[in-house]
């Protein structure tokens, strides 16, 4: 099982932006592009449909080396034997979350604009934390707002990789790095576009 990365390109992926079925061909070709992990996140189709999805692009991730994580849904993680999940504040408990997964998954805790909520998931066990929305979003308009200033001041505080997300861009993800990110986690400018693998490289520039 791969272990989460400590920096790079973090992509997720979205049901709105491509169909199931030209899903596997553009993760794969956002992990050529550069992306170092791999978010599967559906809010649609049924549990089968999403099962079978969720295989084929843990196959991708296989072949590649790099580590697939489920979005909130701790059952299919464990179902498919995924690298790990991501929680929000509407998922399971994450110390319930590790009992279901085990000790070598990874689990990532989204902490919108909340320090203490990271600090709380660090000390429960989290392997990475994620601060966001930090710019306007499409996914999630109405998201809390996290800045620049509240994730330098609490970066010294956290020995886990920290994830930041909300409208990155090639163009503003640099000044998230400055502040202390580690992995810059993307949807619409990786997925939403016609060429992933550009994209992704232009994202993996901010990381040389």
């Amino acid at each position: 099982m791969p272990r989460f990365p400590s920096r790079g390109l973090y992509a997720i992926t979205d049901d709105a932006l491509l169909a199931p079925q030209g899903l596997p061909d553009a993760v794969e070709h956002a992990i050529l592009g550069g992306a170092v992990a791999i978010q599967y996140r559906s809010k649609q189709g049924n549990s089968g449909a999403r099962r079978a999805l969720a295989l084929a692009l843990q196959s991708v991730c296989r072949r590649h080396g790099v580590c697939l994580i489920i979005n909130d849904d701790v059952e299919l993680a464990r179902e498919i034997g995924a690298d790990g999940v991501h929680l929000g504040r509407e998922d399971l408990p994450l110390p319930i979350a590790r009992e279901h997964l085990g000790p070598q998954a990874i689990i990532g805790v989204s902490c919108y604009n909340q320090p203490e909520r990271a600090l709380t998931a660090q000390r429960q066990g989290a392997d990475y934390v994620a601060f966001g929305r930090f710019f306007p979003s499409s996914t999630k308009p109405q998201a809390l707002t996290a800045t620049p200033a509240m994730l330098a001041e609490v970066r010294p505080s956290l020995s886990v990789p920290v994830v930041v997300i909300g409208g990155i861009t090639p163009e503003n993800g640099a000044s998230l790095l400055q502040a202390g990110a580690d992995l810059l986690a993307v949807i619409h400018a990786v997925f939403g576009v016609d060429h992933p693998r550009t994209a992704a490289e232009r994202f993996r520039r901010l990381f040389a």
